[in-house]
C-alpha cells in the first residue's frame, strides 16, 4: 500500500483523512454549517502532503447550510478538486463504484459507508457492518461481497441501517424523555444542554482528546464540565444533584444506546439471516456489548486494522479501494 495514495471522509462536521498504507490518520472538525475553513484545510492538506491520487467519500452534503444535497455535493467536490487538482481524485459512489460522467452527481451522497463495507466484505466476508461513530450509526448487511442495504439515507432510516445517535454529538435529551433518581422518574428538559460525549467523558470510555466536537454550552470538557451540563438536564446546578445521580444519569443514557443499538441490529440480522458482526467507529465498546447481548460473533476494526483507523475507517477503506 501506498503512502502517497491517501482517502478523504467529508462529513458534516468532521473531515478524516488516512493513508493506503495506515501510516497516515488524521481527523479535523470542520462544521459545514458554520463559517467552514474546509476548502483551507484541504489546500494545507494538499500541499503538505502531495498525494499522488485522491479518493473521497462524503456525507457533508446533508449540512442545512445547503437547500439541497446537490447543491453541498458540488460544494465539498469543487473544495476537492481545488485543492487536489480535478485529474488525481476519484469519487466513490452509492453503488460502491468510481463515479464515472455517465453517473448521477447524486450518487456521491452519504457513500461513506459504502467504502467501509466494500472492504469489510473483501477481507472478512459476510457480516453485519455496523460503524458507531461521533454522530451516527451505520448498520450494513454484507453478502458475497455486495451491501444488501438501503442507497439514500432516508431508505436506510426506514430500515433500520441508519440510526442518528453517536458517541460525541448527539443530544442527550433526542435521546431519553425522563431518567430515573432516587427511585423516581424526572422528566429531562428539552433543551441542548449535554451530548453523549459528557456521558462517557464520565463514564471513562472516552478522553478529552477524542472529545473533538464543541461542548453544548461552550466551556471545557473536563469531567466538572460535563457533571455540570448533565446536571442541567434535569434543570439543576452542582448544588443541588450529588454526584451519584449524574453518574446514575451518564449510566440511563448508556443503557439507552445499547439497547437501541442491539434491536436494530437484531432486526437487520434477522432480515438478512447474518449473526457476525464487524464493528468500528468511535462506539466499538457499544457494538461489543450489543454483540455479547445478541449472542453474535464480533469482529473489532481497531483489532484488525488499529484503533486510529477504526475511528477513521470510511477514509482509510477508500485509500485502500483506491490503490488496488
Amino acid at each position: 500500500m501506498n503512502a502517497k495514495v491517501i482517502g478523504l471522509d467529508i462529513g458534516g462536521a468532521n473531515t478524516k483523512l488516512a493513508s493506503s498504507n495506515g501510516t497516515l490518520v488524521e481527523l479535523h472538525y470542520l462544521p459545514l454549517w458554520k463559517n467552514t475553513k474546509l476548502s483551507e484545510v484541504l489546500k494545507e492538506i494538499a500541499y503538505r502532503l502531495q498525494p499522488e491520487k485522491v479518493a473521497v467519500v462524503m456525507t457533508g452534503e446533508l449540512a442545512d447550510c445547503f437547500e439541497t444535497k446537490g447543491q453541498g455535493i458540488i460544494f465539498i467536490k469543487e473544495a476537492v478538486d481545488s485543492a487536489f487538482g480535478s485529474p488525481k481524485v476519484s469519487y466513490i459512489n452509492c453503488m460502491g463504484r468510481f463515479q464515472s460522467e455517465t453517473d448521477k452527481l447524486t450518487d456521491l451522497a452519504a457513500a461513506n459507508w459504502v467504502a467501509s463495507v466494500m472492504l469489510v466484505g473483501a477481507e472478512l466476508g459476510d457480516c453485519i457492518f455496523v460503524d458507531v461513530g461521533s454522530t451516527t450509526t451505520d448498520i450494513i448487511p454484507m453478502i458475497s461481497r455486495e451491501h444488501k442495504a438501503g442507497i439514500t439515507d432516508f431508505e436506510r432510516l426506514m430500515r433500520s441501517e441508519l440510526v442518528y445517535s453517536g458517541v460525541l454529538r448527539t443530544n442527550i435529551a433526542t435521546l431519553l424523555e425522563n431518567v430515573k433518581i432516587e427511585q423516581r422518574l424526572c422528566r429531562i428538559a428539552s433543551e441542548f444542554f449535554a451530548t453523549t460525549a459528557d456521558v462517557y467523558i464520565l463514564l471513562g470510555k472516552i478522553n478529552e482528546n477524542i472529545y473533538t466536537c464543541e461542548t453544548a454550552d461552550g466551556a471545557g470538557r473536563s469531567k466538572t464540565d460535563a457533571m455540570r451540563r448533565v446536571a442541567r438536564l434535569v434543570c439543576a446546578d452542582l448544588s443541588e444533584i450529588q454526584v451519584k445521580d449524574i453518574y446514575e444519569i451518564a449510566s440511563q443514557v448508556h443503557e439507552k444506546q445499547i439497547s437501541t443499538l442491539t434491536e436494530v441490529i437484531y432486526e437487520v440480522a434477522k432480515r438478512n439471516e447474518l449473526k457476525k458482526i464487524v464493528a468500528a467507529g468511535l462506539g466499538e465498546f457499544l457494538i461489543k456489548e450489543a454483540a455479547e447481548r445478541l449472542g453474535f460473533e464480533y469482529i473489532s476494526v481497531s483489532g484488525h486494522w488499529g484503533e486510529k483507523i477504526s475511528r477513521i475507517f470510511p477514509a482509510y477503506a477508500a485509500a485502500r479501494l483506491l490503490d488496488k
